[in-house]
Formats: structure tokens, sequence, C-alpha cells
């Protein structure tokens, strides 16, 4: 069921799509981070955001 509403569909957007994942352990951070949460590692890269369709392979 697609959300209709522009405003909540921004704030699943942010949820979804807006955080930093550790290349060491894959643990999600908040977007300010600069060190995991969970390993205390700078290794920190933003989620990638592409969307599209997903080419069947």
């Amino acid at each position: 069921m697609p959300i209709t509403d522009i405003t909540k569909k921004q704030l699943a957007q942010k949820a979804r799509l807006y955080f930093k994942i550790c290349f060491y352990c894959g643990a999600k951070n908040p977007i300010v981070a600069t060190r995991c949460r969970k390993c205390r590692r700078s290794n920190l890269r933003l989620k990638n955001r592409t969307l599209g369709i997903k080419k069947a392979a």
C-alpha cells in the first residue's frame, strides 16, 4: 500500500535512507556519526541511496 501523504513519505525516506554503515562490522549509525557506535572504528560509509528498478540477472 503506497503512502500518499507527502510529509509521511519524506519522514519514511529519511529513516530508511539517511544513515551511515560501518565497513568493518556493518552496524547502522546516525548520519552525523564519525565513529561506529558498535566497534568504535572510523571506517563509515553512507548508505547507497540509488533508487530504481532492480534488474534481473
